[in-house]
């Protein structure tokens, strides 16, 4: 079986581009999966905010409790659509689609890179129906345009490493089950972070794991930039640090499992 071969001379921003918007055209057609994508951040924020929202202390920070926990529910949304991209890339490798790929002059890491593209737009768009909710339910964020563009930033990086990370492991596995695993692990971490509960309130092992994982940093710097009176310290620079090393071990990764898997 061959690799899907190199386009020589051809121009990979286009085939990047077709790829993308196949990506993006498949999830407009499978509805199901569409409604998912749309109520999920609206149902994770109404839970938070109603049902665990009277019952949870913010501890030392003094916020209400929907001010604390919005930045954790607008990371939960955009990872967990991006730990979908490891299904939907395990589905193109087991179920045929990488056969047509093969017969087509594209350059083969395009395929998994279409796939990181198209998560990053379609689950920035999560997150920004994850904030209207917020506002809705009576989040009032106080950003400056500038502090609005860093949040996007953010959050861009954060679905793209949670993005890049789950190529990583659809090309591991070798079933869409699988690949699945992979959103349960995504959603965990918010709750072992200072996002969701004080992380000051945690057991000793528990702390500390929160304090040196990458949400905590990005769930303190969306804090600080939407609202006002809220310190960022160094946790910007940690998270962007965090996010840019994750993708740069990521892609590279994903690029050489990608081959290994097509060319076998």
């Amino acid at each position: 079986m061959s690799a899907v071969h190199p386009r020589r001379g051809a121009a990979p921003a286009a085939d990047l581009y077709r790829l993308v918007v196949r990506d993006l055209r498949r999830e407009l057609r499978v509805v199901d999966g569409l409604i998912v994508n749309i109520a999920l951040p609206v149902i994770i924020m109404v839970v938070f905010v109603y049902v665990f929202g009277g019952a949870i202390s913010t501890g030392s920070s003094g916020l209400a409790y929907i001010d604390f926990v919005v930045p954790a529910v607008l990371l939960m949304s955009g990872g967990y659509g991006a730990a979908t991209t490891a299904i939907t890339i395990a589905e193109d490798m087991t179920g045929g689609m990488m056969d047509r790929f093969r017969t087509l002059p594209i350059g083969g890491w395009l395929v998994p890179a279409g796939h990181v593209l198209a998560s990053v737009l379609r689950n920035v768009v999560a997150c920004g129906l994850a904030l209207a909710s917020a506002v809705l339910l009576g989040f009032r964020p106080h950003a400056t345009l500038t502090e609005w563009l860093l949040v996007a930033a953010l959050l861009a990086g954060y679905v793209l490493a949670m993005s890049s990370l789950a190529a990583v492991w659809g090309l591991l596995v070798r079933s869409t089950q699988a690949a699945g695993a992979f959103s349960f692990v995504v959603l965990f971490l918010p709750y072992v972070s200072d996002g969701v509960v004080p992380a000051e309130t945690m057991p000793d092992v528990l702390r500390d794991f929160a304090a040196n994982q990458p949400l905590t940093p990005a769930v303190a710097t969306l804090r600080s930039l939407l609202l006002d009176g809220v310190p960022m310290g160094s946790s910007g620079v940690v998270a962007a640090a965090w996010l840019a090393g994750i993708v740069a071990l990521s892609l590279p990764v994903a690029a050489v499992l990608f081959r290994r898997r097509t060319s076998s």
